[in-house]
């Protein structure tokens, strides 16, 4: 090698030095901070702890700081609701937050001044939401120290609302476990604890608690009412020169509008090819059942049998044109704006921006929901007459009159205000037939819960379907009842009718007309049709239709161990996740037979799917699968049928359904469950199929036993429970 010369010394000299500067610089001009601090005005994370809710409470000067348990989002949404009505009686602000986001061992520091809300759902068989579990196991645990040193709370003040089914055996547990460890430690709730029935009304269940808590409230804080105001949660502004590619259409993430690869979840579907899709009912079937193939390869989505799969709907073409009319925006529907939250602690912008009102009302808010009876009091200062804004007072004052009209009429916001209006509701909306409203937008983005995905238990297997997730979905479509003043007509289930839609696109198939009570000759009303395509078409690739979807994981699992005997009750749709259970059992039963030969299985339980329906000719859901699993499955299926609706029937004449022949087979299940260790599951109806079934199950298992089924029966159903082997996947 040629000697380095004077120059080329000194120019590697310069630059071992500029290496070293560069290295070390954080060392070398360390007499200024690494980060520039952060201006107060944007301090509003506790000291840089964005988990410290107690110091954000101090520099934002709020004395309220309401929890949330939520997973699907309604919580949430009452959570805010408090928080705004905290602020517009009393002047208060709130801190509405996450508790999965927060550290609660400073729990015991809050002022005493102050006062925490705990708005909590009830989730599976009495399990608090995913974003609820550390906070319920810190104040259910003994040895849970808060910074005061102790596991105790004495005198904080708190408010509880729980949100629950009462179709559910373990009604609204989450927030009495939670009321129940906070006076355990000492806290002082205010007011009685409210408790929400999704079966019934919420609404009205949250409306009938709150007066009596604020009252209680401003005794307990020590306020008067009347020290806020009507203040909006956001700006709603008009965007004249926004890039057009940067305007969100529906796209449900950034990703999604960048059309750039990342992973696929909650926050960022996948628009997924369908591949197949066909109707499932036959015959003269007056309903529709859709099964809709998703394609998945490509797309890094993995699924377990038994997960759900989220489908994102939009709203129905009617109903978007509906709103825009009666709000006054069909000539401004593509409208670029901008929506800019005023607090963000407490209401953040539900959804991308910027975007356009019709985008809004098409993708991002829930308009096909029945609408609310507390909002309508707010809207009435906004109507086009004083006849409108009588008939909207009414109805949120008359709590009867709403239930006659709006609830049994099941009444969208749209057509609410149409009624109000006096226009006609049955008529295609347009501007002229179509009173406008001067409702400013911040209202709307404020009042309307987001779109939420409709969720359906995935009924294939991964290991014959590794790319693909079936769906099987009943159509919702329903008449409506007869409502003072307002006709029955049909009402249509959103996520549903959407899939239905796609299953006619996908085959080319004419949208049927069917009979309205109001207008029964002819066939004059059709389903309600969808913008399929998305956004910016992203949802159709040549003739191929997408549908955004995310994965859900469940535990409605089988046990590892094929030896263990499987029960399985799923009436009508409740057998889409059986499917792919027993095509779970077939695909595992392939593999033993070719290392063993049939031999290999002589040793599995058996599996047994107690399956019922209306009728075997018109909605046997999958009839001509069952025979061929069976034989892969060497006699280790055996499917039991209860058909309603044809012979044969009880010697009463009454109806056989599935908890009927669950008593038949009483001494197999009893021996499964209690000699083979066996493993029960249900799916379908909470209300009354997934009732008939426990009792049933309490009635066998407490003869078994030699007692009743009130005592012995109950014991043993709720040991099943609690060892996980019995396993409910059911909706009400």
């Amino acid at each position: 090698m040629a000697a380095l010369s004077s120059s080329d010394i000194a120019i590697l000299g310069v630059g071992i030095v500029a290496a070293a500067v560069y290295l070390f610089k954080d060392q070398i001009f360390s007499a200024k901070p690494k980060s520039a601090p952060v201006p107060t005005s944007k301090l509003s994370t506790g000291g840089g702890n964005p988990r410290d809710f107690i110091a954000t409470m101090k520099e934002t000067k709020k004395r309220i700081v309401i929890f949330y348990g939520s997973q699907t989002g309604t919580a949430e949404e009452y959570a805010i609701r408090l928080a705004k009505e905290a602020k517009s009686k009393f002047g208060l602000a709130s801190l509405v937050r996450d508790p999965e986001e927060c550290d609660f061992e400073n729990l015991s520091e809050l002022p005493e001044d102050s006062c925490v809300f705990f708005v909590m759902a009830t989730y599976g068989e009495g399990e608090p939401t995913d974003n609820a579990v550390q906070l319920c196991q810190n104040l259910s645990d003994d040895s849970f120290e808060f910074t005061n040193g102790e596991h105790k709370l004495s005198g904080l003040k708190y408010v509880v609302f729980g949100l629950g089914n009462k179709t559910y055996e373990h009604y609204n547990l989450i927030s009495r476990n939670v009321d129940r460890d906070l006076q355990k430690m000492g806290a002082v709730r205010i007011g009685e604890r409210g408790e929400g029935d999704d079966d019934k009304s919420m609404e009205e269940d949250y409306l009938e608690w709150k007066d009596g808590m604020w009252e209680a409230f401003a005794k307990a804080m020590n306020v008067e009412e009347g020290q806020g105001g009507d203040s909006p949660d956001f700006a709603v502004t008009e965007v004249d020169d926004h890039p057009p590619e940067k305007v969100y259409l529906g796209e449900l993430s950034a990703r999604a509008l960048t059309r750039t690869k990342g992973i696929h979840d909650a926050k960022n579907p996948y628009p997924a090819p369908i591949a197949l899709a066909k109707e499932l009912f036959e015959g003269k079937a007056d309903r529709n059942c859709v099964h809709i193939e998703l394609s998945t390869e490509g797309s890094g989505i993995t699924y377990q049998h038994g997960d759900h799969v989220g489908v994102w709907p939009s709203n129905a073409d009617v109903e978007v044109d509906r709103l825009l009319c009666a709000l006054g925006l069909w000539d401004k529907k593509d409208t670029v704006i901008n929506i800019e939250s005023l607090d963000p602690a407490l209401a953040k912008v539900p959804f991308p921006v910027p975007t356009t009102y019709g985008t809004v009302l098409r993708h991002y808010i829930d308009i096909s929901a029945l609408t609310g009876r507390q909002i309508l009091g707010t809207l009435s200062k906004f109507a086009p007459t004083p006849e409108a804004e009588t008939k909207l007072k009414n109805l949120n004052t008359n709590k009867e009159l709403y239930q006659s009209v709006v609830a049994h009429g099941c009444m969208k916001l749209g057509e609410v205000l149409q009624y109000a209006a006096g226009n006609d509701i049955f008529a295609k909306p347009t501007k002229e037939n179509t009173t406008a409203w001067s409702i400013p937008f911040d209202i709307i983005v404020s009042s309307i819960p987001r779109l939420q995905p409709r969720y359906y238990s995935i009924s294939s297997s991964p290991k014959l379907y590794p790319n693909s997730i079936h769906v099987t979905a009943v159509v919702l479509k329903y008449e409506s009842e007869q409502a003072d003043t307002v006709s029955p007509r049909w009402v249509y289930g959103v996520g549903s009718n959407f899939l239905l839609n796609l299953k006619y696109a996908t085959n080319n198939e004419a949208v049927p007309l069917i009979s309205d009570t109001a207008n029964p000759e002819p066939a004059s009303v059709s389903y309600p049709s969808y913008a399929i395509e998305g956004p910016r078409g992203a949802y159709k690739q040549g003739t191929i239709l997408k549908a955004p979807i995310h994965v859900r994981r469940s535990t409605f699992r089988l046990p590892t161990n094929p030896k263990s005997p499987i029960i399985m009750i799923g009436p009508g749709t409740g057998v889409a996740p059986f499917r792919g259970f027993v095509q779970e059992r077939v695909a595992m039963a392939r593999r033993t037979i070719e290392k063993n030969g049939p031999d290999g299985l002589a040793d599995w339980g058996t599996l047994r799917l107690y399956f019922g329906c209306r009728r075997s000719d018109q909605d046997y859901l999958y009839k001509n699968e069952w025979s061929e699993y069976a034989k892969e499955l060497h006699g280790k299926f055996i499917m039991r049928n209860a058909f309603s609706r044809e012979p044969p029937y009880k010697p009463d004449g009454s109806k056989i359904y599935v908890q009927d022949l669950i008593w038949e087979d009483q001494e197999h299940i009893a021996d499964a469950i209690l000699n083979g260790k066996g493993y029960v599951y249900i799916c379908g109806d909470a209300k009354s199929m997934s009732k008939a079934v426990e009792e049933t199950l309490c009635k066998i298992l407490g003869e078994a036993k030699g007692g009743s089924a009130e005592v012995e029966g109950a014991a043993e159903l709720k040991l099943l429970k609690e060892r996980n082997r019995l396993l409910l996947d059911v909706w009400s």
